[in-house]
């Protein structure tokens, strides 16, 4: 199968499950490949958003160095690569160089949020500032650094490189899993083992907490439901 081919499912969990079912297959995972940093989402209830990540650097302090139809150029080959460089669904993942000042300008709003749902996006997650909630793309996600109102001086640095999100680094063309938590990138050669590790999490979870929510929950039941959880594989 292919990598898109578990997506539809594994957008039914959200990403602290596929966190842990990536924690199940590698202990390695505990300490790298998610957000570490709070990030805005003000669309909860579209649920979780999975895609295979498109990358660009953005600056909003300062004027682009490139302008006129350079920087016209630029921004259409940036559209050409989010809508044809690779496989699709696809998340944009979007580094903010503006250091302290990051979020100072919004790349995303109305206007980009529909050209990347035209063009086969689902979502972005963003370390930058995202505007005109109101008029967003309809079912189109977003994680971002800020809510803020000024697009300033924003312009794309670059694109097609490796970024690094709130803490999480990404490259191009690698699989993200996101939600109102945050996000994960899910190793393509994992994704297959995900639905099984998460399985196995859901049954070893299970014990302790239909317990915990059962009336006459004692620390003994739960010195029993703990063992019972070492006898799972």
């Amino acid at each position: 199968m292919a990598a898109q081919d578990y997506f539809e499912e594994l957008a039914k969990y959200d990403t602290p499950t596929i966190c842990n079912a990536l924690e199940v297959i590698d202990a390695s995972h505990r300490g790298e490949g998610f957000t570490r940093r709070p990030l805005v989402n003000p669309f909860p209830d579209n649920g979780s958003f999975i895609g295979f990540a498109r990358t660009a650097t953005i600056r909003a302090t300062h004027g682009n160095e490139v302008i006129g139809e350079a920087a016209k150029k630029q921004r259409l080959d940036y559209y050409q690569y989010f809508a044809e460089d690779g496989p699709t669904p696809s998340v944009a993942v979007i580094q903010d160089l503006d250091g302290p000042d990051a979020g100072t300008g919004c790349f995303w709003g109305e206007v980009n949020s529909n050209i990347h749902k035209g063009l086969g996006g689902v979502g972005v997650v963003t370390d930058g500032g995202i505007r005109d909630i109101g008029d967003w793309a309809d079912g189109f996600n977003a994680l971002a650094g800020c809510i803020t109102p000024s697009h300033a001086h924003v312009h794309l640095a670059g694109f097609g490189q490796a970024v690094r999100v709130a803490g999480m680094m990404v490259r191009s063309g690698d699989i993200i899993h996101a939600d109102r938590h945050g996000a994960v990138v899910i190793p393509a050669d994992k994704i297959a083992k995900v639905p099984e590790a998460i399985d196995f999490m859901a049954r070893k979870e299970a014990v302790i907490l239909d317990l915990a929510k059962a009336p006459g929950f004692t620390i003994d039941k739960l010195r029993e439901a703990m063992a019972k959880q070492d006898e799972i594989h």
